[in-house]
């Protein structure tokens, strides 16, 4: 009897398992696209924040410029 048991297991197991382990395989493969996608978009936001952050600190630091025109511009002007 455990002999004809241990091969239906084997083959029930084999039919149940596999599938299962290439579905979350296949899960965890577009999670990490999503996340892949989402960090990129971060970093793209970051870069916008660090070139806003530059132009305020040399409208800062610039001594030369007009204050008021150089935001009046800016204002016409975004960056994004």
């Amino acid at each position: 009897m455990m002999a004809l048991l241990i091969p239906i297991v084997a083959i029930l197991g084999a039919v149940v398992f596999k599938p299962w382990l290439a579905h979350r395989e296949r899960r965890l493969e577009i999670e990490a696209n999503m996340l892949a996608e989402k960090a990129a978009q971060y970093a793209a936001q970051t870069e916008r924040l660090e070139q806003r952050v530059r132009v305020l600190e040399r409208i800062i630091t610039d001594r030369g410029v007009d204050l008021s025109d150089e935001i009046e511009r800016l204002r016409d002007n975004p960056l994004n």
